[in-house]
């Protein structure tokens, strides 16, 4: 009994930070500037956002909460933890609606060049600027993980292997074992097939 009360304790306590960590974003249009949305778009965008998540900022918790909703049928944390990472830009733990209008702005309505760059961050998980064959094979298995047993039931456990070592066979250019972004750009835009997987990816963002 007594630890029912405590943790109701807790929780108001809980509740009273949340309110006072409440986020205000940037002036809408600041935001219209930066990104394709009209200031329209923009306040449909951050009702929703509000709406999802109160506080005005994401933890990651509540990021792979949100994104499992939308992929039932497998285990979408691991991608989601990799996504999080490629919209929580700062590094601070917490994606505000600044950082999500940016990225959606960027996988929506950016050039192809800007969505490929957005990629390449993504799997540069290291953020060392190159991507290499664990990264990327790391990225290909969360999405398999993800899209389930349902999606791919032809795939062995290998797959996601024989599809990075395609992929990074073609983009290695020199061979040294690391993608650089300008071999990223350069592969995705010379082979139609990569850009396909990629648009694939994409989609599940």
């Amino acid at each position: 009994m007594h630890h029912r009360d405590l943790s109701e304790e807790y929780k108001a306590d809980d509740d009273l930070e949340m309110t006072m960590v409440c986020h205000r974003p940037e002036g809408l249009d600041q935001l219209e500037a930066q990104t394709n949305f009209s200031k329209r778009e923009l306040q449909v965008l951050y009702r929703g956002f509000k709406n999802e998540c109160p506080s005005g900022v994401v933890n990651e918790d509540t990021f792979k909460q949100i994104y499992s909703q939308f992929f039932p049928h497998g285990d979408a944390s691991t991608y989601a933890h990799y996504l999080f990472n490629a919209f929580d830009t700062g590094h601070t733990g917490s994606i505000k609606f600044e950082d999500f209008v940016t990225a959606l702005s960027i996988l929506l309505r950016g050039s192809v060049t800007e969505k490929l760059q957005w990629t390449f961050n993504l799997y540069d998980i290291n953020r060392d600027g190159y991507i290499n064959k664990e990264e990327m094979t790391d990225i290909v298995r969360a999405i398999y993980d993800m899209m389930g047993k349902y999606t791919y039931p032809v795939l062995k456990t290998d797959a996601p292997k024989q599809h990075v070592d395609a992929f990074f066979q073609k983009m290695d250019k020199n061979k040294d074992g690391v993608v650089t972004l300008d071999e990223f750009l350069l592969s995705c835009q010379e082979d139609e097939n990569i850009m396909r997987s990629l648009q694939l990816f994409e989609n599940v963002i």
